[in-house]
């Protein structure tokens, strides 16, 4: 035992003698650095859970608008094991050709990102950008609609962007 490591040599013999760690106290700690350990490899376990369900439930949601699968960032625990600690799912948020099929994928996209029980700050990032897509799809949709039920909108709407440049002239 190196007393010098356990106790400054200006202290009295007594107080370097006391200070001195003995079996029963390094029992103590190591059963101290064990229980530590075995609730650190328990708290990344139930993370690795967590992460993992989550990311499957944007993956199983998503379908074939999500990119490759799930992404994981690990942590290596005391016991050697790598655990997910944080991860992600890649989804297409592009709009698409048509407005009904841009509609269908923003209800998509937004059913993905908020798959999980506890969706992230992120996940509601995205389902709101999602919802904005559905209300700009659906916008254009009813738009199309109008234009095809009344045709003079298409022609009022053509005359207002040529106005200025035509004169009319009614015999």
């Amino acid at each position: 035992m190196n007393i010098d490591a356990s106790a400054p040599l200006t202290a009295n013999p007594i107080t370097r003698f006391a200070s001195a760690p003995n079996k029963e106290e390094e029992s103590s700690t190591s059963e101290t650095s064990a229980r530590q350990e075995n609730q650190q490899i328990q708290e990344l376990k139930a993370r690795d859970r967590t992460v993992r369900t989550h990311e499957a439930a944007h993956v199983a949601a998503g379908g074939s608008i999500v990119r490759g699968g799930a992404n994981f960032s690990f942590q290596r625990g005391p016991d050697g094991v790598q655990y997910a600690v944080g991860g992600d799912v890649k989804i297409d948020i592009s709009e698409e050709n048509t407005p009904e099929a841009t509609l269908r994928k923003a209800e998509q996209i937004r059913s993905a990102a908020l798959a999980p029980a506890q969706p992230s700050s992120t996940d509601r990032a995205v389902a709101a950008k999602a919802a904005q897509m559905a209300i700009e799809a659906r916008a254009e949709i009813s738009q199309q609609q109008s234009d095809k039920s009344n045709p003079e909108n298409t022609k009022l709407a053509s005359n207002e962007d040529t106005a200025g440049n035509n004169i009319d002239i009614i015999i």
